[in-house]
C-alpha cells in the first residue's frame, strides 16, 4: 500500500524573536494571539493559519518562507 505524501514544517520564530529582542508576549500582542499560541508555534505543536504566519513574517520583516520551513515526503 502506498503511503500518502506528508508535509511537515519547522520554524525560526525563536531565532527571529531573539534577534529582534522581542518577548513571546510582545509578539503575541502584535500578532493578535495569546502568548501560549506563540509558545506552541515555537515548539511545532501548532500549525498556524496563513494569516498568523503572514503577520509573524511581516513583524520580522522577512518572508513567510524565512520563518516557516515546509518539507514534504515526496
Amino acid at each position: 500500500m502506498k503511503k500518502e505524501n506528508q508535509t511537515s514544517f519547522d520554524n525560526h520564530i525563536y531565532f527571529y524573536r531573539k534577534r529582534t529582542k522581542i518577548s513571546q508576549q510582545e509578539l503575541a500582542n502584535k500578532v493578535g494571539v495569546s502568548r501560549q499560541t506563540i509558545t506552541q508555534l515555537e515548539k511545532n505543536r501548532y500549525n498556524p493559519s496563513l494569516l498568523i504566519a503572514y503577520n509573524i513574517a511581516k513583524i520580522f520583516q522577512v518572508s513567510i518562507e524565512d520563518v516557516f520551513i515546509f518539507t514534504s515526503d515526496d
